[in-house]
């Protein structure tokens, strides 16, 4: 519909006064979108359309020059709108941009402004004709969308019974902080820890109980890693892992002391357990410099090794070196 009212302005709009001008005026003012015109020369608006009034509240005759078009502009637009329109219009090239505009109360519309460039005998810009379109709904879908992918982004590296990160999130935060260790020269550790005897506990309290303590592991790790570039991910199964940027050995070994120490003030119940009458993690801990000819993944499989030896001498230990 735009195209077709934007060909009847480039041949109508121009000249009010005459009767074909009068029909294409009734026209261009009977439809939603708003039309305007503009003298190259003076930079004023030869017309604009009283539908503005509708939509943005400005009367029709406070649109006197393009100062009003670009003061009417929402700040965080202006500069690169104006930029944009100013030298498309110079070079002769008909083009489009969407902006927010200032109505009279206040608020913002989102417009869609489609300019066509009139030219002289000689080449030269005679005027600027085109038309205001309200796109604000179009721009709330959008935003919804934009607001509904990053929501499924969010779910898709949220684990979804511990309400924690996933190991397709740990998988891309372990690779940044690894290539920002490398660069930076400073050591990252890593700390994966397993629940002892987890299959015991399901088959002796049940899986709601087993989901339910999964749960409280989560939330009391959360709590034992207390910088806000620190990271804790559920690996898969009874398993976790922390990702410690800027974190040497030692301060690392006092992440996994602080992390046993909550969850034996947590005291979780477990009967079935070889290690005691509540619940107890086996942990494996790295630290490391990463080197241009060292691979992440070799790390990752260093301190599972790791985790694995705790597990073999007896569990509800820490091993970390080999």
């Amino acid at each position: 519909m735009s195209s077709q009212v934007l060909d009847s302005a480039r041949n109508g709009a121009t000249n009010f006064e005459d009767a074909e001008g009068t029909v294409y005026k009734a026209l261009l003012e009977s439809t939603k979108a708003i039309p305007w015109k503009i003298d190259w020369n003076t930079m004023a608006f030869a017309y604009v359309g009283p539908q503005i009034e509708a939509l943005l509240g400005w009367e029709p005759s406070s649109w006197v020059s393009v100062q009003d078009w670009a003061d009417r502009m929402h700040p965080e637009d202006r500069d690169w709108a104006v930029a944009f329109c100013v030298a498309q219009s110079k070079a002769g090239v008909d083009h489009e941009a969407d902006y927010r505009a200032l109505c009279k109360n206040g608020e913002y519309v989102w417009i869609r402004d489609v300019v066509h460039v009139v030219r002289n005998d000689d080449g030269s810009v005679d005027s600027l004709v085109g038309f205001m379109f309200d796109i604000s709904e179009r721009k709330r879908t959008e935003q919804r969308l934009l607001d509904l992918q990053r929501e499924l982004e969010a779910l898709s590296y949220k684990d979804g019974l511990t309400g924690i990160a996933n190991r397709r999130r740990f998988d891309a935060v372990f690779e940044e902080e690894w290539a920002n260790a490398r660069r930076s020269g400073k050591p990252m550790s890593l700390v994966m820890l397993d629940i002892d005897f987890f299959k015991q506990y399901n088959d002796h309290y049940g899986h709601l109980q087993g989901d339910y303590c999964l749960k409280l592991v989560a939330n009391v790790l959360s709590t034992a890693v207390n910088r806000t570039h620190d990271f804790l991910a559920r690996f898969g199964g009874e398993e976790f892992v922390l990702v410690l940027p800027e974190t040497d050995a030692a301060s690392a070994l006092r992440v996994v002391e602080r992390c046993r120490e909550l969850l034996a003030s947590e005291w979780i119940p477990h009967e079935r357990s070889m290690t005691g009458k509540a619940l107890t993690v086996s942990i494996g801990v790295g630290t490391v410099v990463p080197g241009h000819g060292d691979e992440r993944l070799s790390f990752v499989e260093l301190v599972d090794r790791r985790l694995y030896q705790a597990k073999q001498r007896g569990r509800n230990a820490v091993v970390a070196s080999d």
